[in-house]
């Protein structure tokens, strides 16, 4: 039986993107890049824009969501996305075929049977999404400022986590970003920095925990070392041992064991 994948065509404030696999499917979790971008960037892991199945969406900021609408209108790909997200949006989207997730409701994609769940964020209605293939359990959590109870039972037991470090809070501090942005982003309703990250990695049931990558790091404020070192200490794992999911390159297609 084929495997659940992933890959990611980049992991950053400048453009978010996600291809998961199982089956004959493939699904992709946010289009943050131009048409041509996307395009290079999906070649890069072997998959075309043709071949994509669905667009879901996590929340309306631009370097998760400004590509979406070219890509579905271009090629025909459905969007999922919440009510709240795409509030304001309904011009953008305008004789697409959008599909809303009302209440967090599970619902699928082909071969690929998608959960979301909620996450406390500066957007209207974020969501972060669980991904599986009926038998293996992908978990993803970005642009979340803090850890709920929900979350943690949500991610428990996933085979493979990826894991938002926005952030390394001394080197944040010490940032000449303005006084109110460090207060967003290190914020309950802003990101994961890596000391949250890991103590939030080490709460959870990693019983089944095949792999762990470390995504939407600040390319200002944080270093993949420092990532790794966090997520590392919290799973007693060699550093090297964590992917990182960078800004240009993203990463190469995992598949949960």
């Amino acid at each position: 039986m084929p495997g659940l994948r992933f890959a990611s065509i980049g992991s950053g404030s400048q453009g978010n993107g996600l291809v998961v696999e199982a089956g004959c499917t493939r699904v992709l979790l946010d289009c943050g890049f131009g048409l041509a971008d996307t395009r290079a960037r999906l070649a890069h892991i072997g998959v075309t824009c043709e071949q994509i199945d669905g667009i879901v969406v996590t929340h309306e900021h631009q370097d998760h969501i400004g590509g979406v609408a070219r890509i579905a209108k271009r090629f025909g790909v459905p969007v999922w996305l919440t009510p709240g997200t795409l509030r304001g949006l309904e011009a953008l989207f305008e004789g697409l075929q959008v599909n809303l997730i009302e209440n967090y409701g599970a619902f699928a994609i082909g071969d690929v049977w998608v959960e979301p769940f909620p996450v406390p964020h500066d957007a209207r209605e974020p969501a972060q999404y669980v991904f599986s293939d009926g038998v293996r359990r992908l978990g993803v959590l970005t642009d979340t400022g803090c850890a709920t109870p929900h979350i943690e039972q949500t991610l428990s037991g996933c085979h493979g986590i990826v894991l938002e470090t926005n952030h390394d809070p001394d080197m944040l501090r010490r940032s000449c970003y303005p006084v109110r942005l460090k207060e967003r982003i290190a914020g309950r309703w802003g990101h994961l920095d890596n000391l949250a990250a890991g103590s939030l990695l080490a709460g959870l049931d990693t019983s089944q925990l095949s792999c762990i990558v470390a995504a939407h790091l600040s390319q200002q404020n944080n270093t993949p070392e420092l990532a790794r070192s966090a997520l590392a200490a919290a799973l007693d794992c060699e550093p090297e041992w964590i992917r990182v999911a960078d800004q240009g390159g993203g990463m190469d297609w995992l598949e949960l064991a």
